[in-house]
């Protein structure tokens, strides 16, 4: 246990940086700083307790995310007394989307505390809302609810939080279509195919029908944001009618 300890704690001794970096970004003084240690802790370090269990981020990514679900929740119950069950589970979806998770973790440079084997180069943007959720979690565990709440409110809510900008933000093209195809009773499909073209980086081309008929083209380097990029363009064809689902 001490061994570990003290592989937690090396970032420490070996840069100071680290400590003012994190007092800089809560706004606080952490107090149990092993929590937020094994927030920037990605697996690839391999490290386990002494019954085994991994050391890492990610179970403090699933804390994290349900803390942002609690105190965003409770905002918009208050905020907007006229919103149903359907309308308040919706806009607090687009404020803790992956989009926005990805854009608040990379906006605080995250990354650059990460404790990591593989070059933070190679990873994905969704690393980036993965450490804000965690760091989130890490706040839980070391201050209580009230800190976590100010934070949250500080970094999300105060700054991007603004209700009638949210109500016209789409999250995903892609499921705001197909929701709006079975509703209007419209046949859809997506044709997607690996790109031909000369890139370095394999590409794939998507055509989207609608009741048979091609109505948006795209190509992107997956077939996911191929989709979600047709998507985009079939909404604008449509827009009038589709928006009224937003």
């Amino acid at each position: 246990m001490k061994n570990i300890r003290n592989i937690l704690n090396s970032r420490f001794k070996s840069n100071g940086n680290f400590f003012m970096q994190l007092t800089k970004i809560l706004g606080f003084k952490p107090k149990k700083i092993k929590f937020y240690s094994t927030a920037f802790t990605h697996r690839s370090m391999n490290i386990k307790d002494s019954k085994g269990n991994a050391i890492n981020y990610e179970r403090l990514e699933f804390l994290g995310d349900a803390m942002l679900g609690s105190v965003i929740a409770s905002h918009l119950y208050i905020e907007v007394p006229s919103g149903d069950e359907g309308y308040l589970t919706k806009m607090r979806s687009k404020i803790v989307s992956r989009e926005h998770l990805n854009e608040l973790g990379k906006g605080l440079n995250l990354i650059d505390l990460v404790e990591s084997k593989i070059p933070t180069g190679q990873f994905g943007d969704n690393i980036h809302g993965n450490l804000f959720e965690a760091l989130v979690g890490a706040i839980f565990l070391d201050r209580g609810y009230k800190y976590c709440e100010k934070f949250i409110y500080k970094r999300v809510i105060i700054p991007y939080v603004d209700i009638e900008t949210l109500e016209g933000k789409v999250i995903s093209y892609k499921s705001l279509l197909i929701e709006w195809c079975q509703k209007e009773k419209k046949t859809f499909g997506y044709h997607v195919y690996e790109d031909t073209g000369n890139d370095d980086v394999r590409h794939f081309s998507v055509k989207l029908s609608i009741n048979e008929k091609v109505i948006a083209k795209a190509r992107a380097t997956s077939k996911k944001k191929a989709e979600e990029k047709a998507s985009k363009r079939a909404f604008f064809a449509f827009q009038n009618s589709m928006s009224k689902m937003m």
